[in-house]
């Protein structure tokens, strides 16, 4: 799929607030910022750049929803922008494109990556071309890119999908994992910060019993929930971090003898929830605004391009109307934190 563009249209989503940004108070919109270290804040915004989006895989909803933001950031920097990548959510898969990409000479890449380490190699040499590696949702290795924007705290939405698992079941009882990919690095990371949860005194009733992969494939997904309440027949609880798993559990509960008997939260965007959120099948889910992660992820990649930043921590940068934000630790920019979506409010959220 390649889309390429000179100018774009506003988004033609709701973009209401999916919660708080990490932005600094005083920022200006749309101008520069002041920053540390070696960047020039005040340097122009390169325009006519080329970008390419590459999704963990492409036609899963939640990534579409990336890609637009992504679009609307190339367009207001003038820009071309496309997107492709691999019909199935395998390293292997993603490594052509990332080498197609370096050799038509794409200053920056926007990546959501499959494995940690596996694309690594690939990264560092289209790097060492001169092309900029921006990854969002899913990171590789610090020295394989030259920014992570993660989409929210890990720890805090790890600490949230326990919260709303516990409150579902009444804090006692059988839980399970449905997650992506085995090596994908962001749903690896809130997994283990659960664990760490779940070990806690307050969360003594819970007892994790099972950890499946639905490789982020609807039909894989529904299997493994299927799978999940044979092989735990005193299960209470499922808990799906990735927007393709949660609404694949979601229809398999919803038209099984256990709706209603289950509970199921993770993370997903309201459209593809809705109507199990209001049917009772899913009490609540969490999630960020996913167009905002590729809007900043876009004209993160832009600014390291233009020399604004250099990734160095402590630079702050201004991401147009989403305001300032500033460089943390291993080069990592945080979106913000998640918004919960339940019967009361998922109707106010188009995306």
């Amino acid at each position: 799929m390649i889309r390429k563009l000179a100018t774009v249209a506003a988004l033609a989503l709701v973009l209401t607030a999916c919660g708080g940004t990490t932005k600094d108070s005083g920022a200006k919109p749309g101008g520069p910022s002041g920053a540390t270290g070696a960047a020039n804040a005040q340097a122009e915004l390169k325009t006519g750049l080329k970008f390419t989006y590459l999704p963990k895989a492409v036609n899963i909803p939640y990534f579409s929803v990336v890609g637009k933001g992504v679009e609307q950031a190339a367009g207001e920097v003038k820009g071309e922008y496309k997107a492709t990548g691999p019909s199935d959510a395998s390293a292997a898969s993603q490594v052509t494109y990332i080498n197609t990409a370096a050799q038509q000479r794409q200053d920056a890449l926007l990546l959501a990556a499959n494995d940690q380490n596996a694309v690594a190699p690939a990264l560092k040499a289209a790097r060492a071309q001169g092309m900029k590696v921006v990854t969002l949702d899913s990171d590789v290795a610090a020295d394989a890119r030259d920014l992570f924007i993660n989409q929210v705290d890990s720890t805090e939405i790890a600490v949230k999908q326990v919260e709303l698992i516990s409150e579902a079941i009444g804090g006692s009882g059988e839980i399970a994992l449905l997650s992506a990919t085995a090596n994908a690095t962001n749903q690896n990371t809130w997994i283990a910060i659960m664990k760490e949860e779940l070990a806690k005194p307050k969360y003594v009733g819970l007892k994790l019993v099972d950890t499946v992969y639905g490789n982020d494939e609807d039909q894989m997904s529904f299997q493994k929930t299927q799978g999940l309440l044979q092989a735990h027949p005193n299960l209470k609880g499922i808990i799906a971090p990735t927007t393709v798993g949660l609404a694949a559990a979601a229809r398999y509960l919803s038209s099984s003898e256990y709706k209603g008997k289950v509970a199921l939260t993770g993370l997903g965007t309201p459209n593809q929830l809705r109507e199990y959120v209001n049917n009772g099948t899913v009490k609540s889910l969490a999630l960020w605004e996913p167009a905002k992660l590729g809007y900043l992820a876009t004209i993160a990649a832009a600014s390291l391009i233009s020399g604004r930043i250099t990734g160095a921590e402590g630079e702050k940068f201004t991401a147009g109307s989403l305001g300032e934000y500033t460089i943390g630790k291993k080069a990592e920019v945080i979106l913000g934190p998640p918004t919960v979506f339940t019967k009361d409010n998922i109707g106010q959220f188009n995306f």
